[in-house]
């Protein structure tokens, strides 16, 4: 497994995989063409279904500026190596191709050619199995965070510092905007509305509508191409730091403490990454949101002093209960279902930790065999109900032209 680094991107939103990435390949690009005449760039699958709702043509113009650019729309043409496909091409003055390049988003703004990475890092992890871990931590008696200390450099913590002050930021923005999210479905903000009326209930629920602000104002953020962190993706980069941001506003843990709940955090995370998708592209939103909500399970169970096993066990809860989500978001935006769902998974973390608390972390399905079940069900899954905004809640709706 590689470095935390490229599990939380820092970047802009709305999509990890159809904005971060695909404007990462065009700047890679453009460094080795740098004087050419003009651009093409080929849109396969789900890019292409819905890279207008989450601005790909336009990231990738922008990153080509000031040439330019033909974008060529081909949803319907599948490659065989990923749905994210997309070929960029220089054109010269005469028109003629050169230095064609195929290249994959395969999920959380990571880039990939056939069967391999884009500037390729060294694994650093050498145990990639959940239950591997676990068997470690409990014959050291260590948690997961000293075996992300132990594989990682040093300056592991200072990025994930960095990595936690933006992801507050993200949050205090959120909470402060307000108006009407970019694109065709005039969807309002809600976060604000959300924090001032949970302020006014009682503890139980207060709870729970501040949970649900939070989650709402960094995806809207996220929607509206803000400064967000990966977590896994874009899509669901809500539920994390709505966790985190809670738990340490309610309960007062350090930043030293939620430094190393993003650190396991970023272990789950990492497991599913390698072993199966984060790619909602791929294995449908139960990729995304599902793997988040998993991710902020183990971190919230962590922090109020669960053992290794109960870590285990929320983080399992967290993703066994979204397995079959599909990913049909409307007009290819990430707006609906998108952003309500990262609220719904924060709190569904929260109570996954608090169920695993109540036991001794004992349980018979493994969070391993979960993630292979998801990735089962993802490749299952047709493909109109994996980001092509051709079924499910998408169904009858069309993209902004």
């Amino acid at each position: 497994m590689k470095t935390l680094k490229e599990l939380y991107r820092i970047g802009i939103g709305p999509s990890s995989s159809h904005t971060m990435a695909p404007r990462n390949a065009a700047e890679q690009y453009k460094e080795r063409h740098p004087e050419t005449a003009s651009f093409r760039v080929t849109l396969y699958g789900s890019l292409a279904a819905t890279g207008r709702g989450h601005m790909t043509d336009v990231a990738i113009i922008d990153a080509l500026s000031p040439a330019p650019t033909e974008i060529v729309w081909q949803p319907r043409t599948v490659l065989p190596f990923h749905t994210n496909g997309m070929k960029f091409e220089a054109i010269d003055t005469a028109g003629a191709s050169t230095d064609p390049w195929t290249v994959y988003s395969v999920g959380g703004g990571a880039l990939a050619e056939e069967n391999k990475p884009c500037g390729e890092s060294p694994d650093i992890y050498e145990m990639t199995h959940m239950s591997e871990i676990l068997a470690w931590c409990e014959r050291t008696g260590k948690s997961y965070w000293e075996y992300v200390d132990l594989c990682e450099e040093p300056d592991i913590w200072d990025y994930l510092g960095e990595v936690w002050s933006v992801m507050r930021e993200s949050v205090a923005r959120g909470l402060d905007a307000e108006g009407i999210l970019p694109g065709p479905l005039n969807l309002g903000r809600k976060a604000s509305k959300y924090y001032i009326r949970a302020l006014g209930y009682k503890q139980s629920l207060q709870t729970r509508g501040l949970v649900f602000a939070y989650a709402l104002a960094v995806s809207e953020e996220n929607a509206s191409g803000g400064r967000i962190v990966t977590a896994p993706t874009c899509g669901s980069c809500g539920v994390v730091p709505a966790v985190l941001y809670h738990l340490q506003k309610g309960h007062g843990f350090s930043d030293t403490r939620i430094l190393r709940a993003l650190a396991t955090a970023g272990l789950v995370g990492n497991i599913v990454k390698k072993n199966a998708s984060i790619s909602g592209a791929e294995v449908g939103c139960q990729g995304e949101v599902g793997v988040a909500c998993a991710m902020a399970a183990a971190a919230a169970n962590q922090l109020f002093g669960g053992s290794a096993a109960q870590i285990e066990y929320a983080a399992e809860m967290g993703l066994e209960h979204h397995l079959g989500m599909t990913c049909d978001p409307v007009c290819g935006l990430v707006q609906i279902p998108c952003i309500e769902r990262n609220a719904y998974a924060a709190t569904r973390a929260l109570d996954a930790n608090v169920y695993s608390s109540y036991t001794d972390g004992t349980h018979r399905v493994s969070f391993d065999k979960v993630v292979e079940v998801m990735k089962q069900t993802g490749h299952d899954l047709p493909s109109l109900y994996k980001e092509t905004s051709e079924g499910g809640l998408a169904k009858d709706y069309h993209q902004m032209e």
